[in-house]
């Protein structure tokens, strides 16, 4: 059993747990299938919108299809949620994400 249909079957009995939504979307990214993935990090930033690393890994994932206004978009919304819950680490990150697509 692949690490994704074991998350899928996790997901069965919680679907509203925000850790295996975020896992599956990595998993989903990794196979290329990126509107299921932003799909999931949606989901997960529904669930919680403290869930900082889904605003990074869905910027990361926009920037890999190459749809870098999106990127834009999901950054500055990870850092604006960073900056509201005090998280300047995260929200550096980010930012120098950000940068880098200017």
């Amino acid at each position: 059993m692949t690490r994704r249909m074991k998350l899928e079957q996790m997901l069965e009995k919680s679907p509203q747990d925000a850790f295996l939504n975020f896992g599956l979307a990595m998993e989903l990214a990794k196979e290329g299938m990126t509107e299921e993935a932003l799909s999931l990090f949606d989901r997960v930033l529904q669930i919680d919108p403290t869930y900082l690393t889904a605003y990074f890994q869905k910027g990361n994932t926009l920037i890999n299809a190459g749809r870098v206004p999106e990127a834009r978009t999901a950054l500055s919304a990870g850092i604006a949620a960073a900056r509201t819950l005090g998280d300047s680490h995260t929200e550096s990150e980010m930012q120098a994400m950000l940068d880098t697509l200017r």
